[in-house]
């Protein structure tokens, strides 16, 4: 199991990550289709060849291929939109949020599955990103949907997990 390998990768120094990434991964209360399509929009947010080749399989194994295109679908999406809503909202000017976009993001309207699930997935890539527009609008979209606190947190939390997984392997990497 990839999961088992990668939490054996960890360093003893990071065991904390490598009991977290078990009870994010393994004690989820999660459907499946929403755990592990946010644990791979965030392990490719995440930005860590180890960590996404490790995950990546059995998010496919446990998605459906609409579901696994999604989730990647959501990474790339959001890639995007995050550096450029949090972008505009930096910006001191504040002229540039009265402008128009101009960028395309039909998948978010159409993504191939369920819409909250795709929500969930861009809010916890938004989390590793760190915009703040795109948790705010994602996290009420998510509310209006009738999703609970606690399953928002979930996403967050597992986000967190796998950022922090990413950043000590790829740090143990070149250290090592």
């Amino acid at each position: 199991m990839a999961l088992d390998e990668l939490k054996s990768a960890i360093p003893d120094y990071a065991k904390d990550l490598k009991l977290n990434l078990g009870s994010v991964i393994g004690n989820s209360d999660l459907p499946a289709q929403q755990l592990w399509g946010t644990v791979l929009a965030t392990a490719i947010a995440a930005r860590s060849p180890r960590v996404l080749s490790e995950l990546a399989p059995e998010a496919e194994a446990n998605l459906s291929p609409e579901a696994f295109k999604a989730a990647k679908s959501a990474a790339a999406i959001m890639s995007m939109n995050n550096v450029f809503y949090r972008t505009r909202h930096l910006l001191s000017d504040d002229e540039y949020g009265t402008m128009r976009a101009g960028l395309r993001m039909n998948v978010i309207g159409n993504p191939g599955v369920d819409k909250v699930d795709f929500e969930l997935w861009s809010f916890a890539v938004s989390a590793i990103n760190g915009c703040g527009m795109c948790l705010d609008s994602h996290e009420q979209v998510l509310r209006k949907a009738g999703v609970d606190r606690d399953v928002i947190q979930e996403a967050f939390k597992i986000a967190s997990v796998i950022q922090a997984v990413a950043v000590t392997l790829d740090a143990e990497a070149v250290l090592a």
